[in-house]
C-alpha cells in the first residue's frame, strides 16, 4: 500500500474538514465540493503542489473490447438469423455488436 506523508495527511484532513463546513470551493468553477472524493482529491492536489510525498495518480480502468472468439462466435449466430430475414450487411454489423457487448457484461 502507497505511503502518505504527514503533510499530505494534514492537507486531506483539512480539506475533508472544509468540505464537512461547506466552506470547501473547486478550483476553475469555485462551486462548493459536496463529493467527498473530490475533497480527498483536492487535498492530494495541495499537498502534491507544497511537495509533500504523494503516490501517483492512478488512471480508470478502461473496459476491454469482446475478444474475438466471442465476437466471431455471435456474429455466426446473428448472420444465420438475418441471412433468411433479407437484413443489409449494416443492420447485421450493428446486432454484432449489440450482442458482442450484451455478452461481454
Amino acid at each position: 500500500m502507497a505511503r502518505y506523508s504527514k503533510g499530505s495527511q494534514q492537507k486531506v484532513k483539512r480539506a475533508m474538514d472544509e468540505m464537512k463546513k461547506g466552506k470547501l470551493k473547486s478550483g476553475k468553477s469555485g462551486k462548493t465540493v459536496k463529493n467527498r472524493k473530490q475533497a480527498i482529491a483536492i487535498g492530494l492536489s495541495e499537498a502534491r503542489k507544497q511537495g509533500s510525498r504523494v503516490p501517483k495518480k492512478t488512471t480508470a480502468v478502461k473496459k476491454k473490447a469482446a475478444p474475438k472468439k466471442r465476437r466471431a462466435t455471435v456474429k455466426k449466430k446473428v448472420a444465420k438469423k438475418s441471412s433468411h430475414r433479407g437484413t443489409s450487411k449494416k443492420s447485421v454489423k450493428k446486432s454484432v455488436k449489440k450482442s458482442a457487448k450484451k455478452s461481454s457484461q
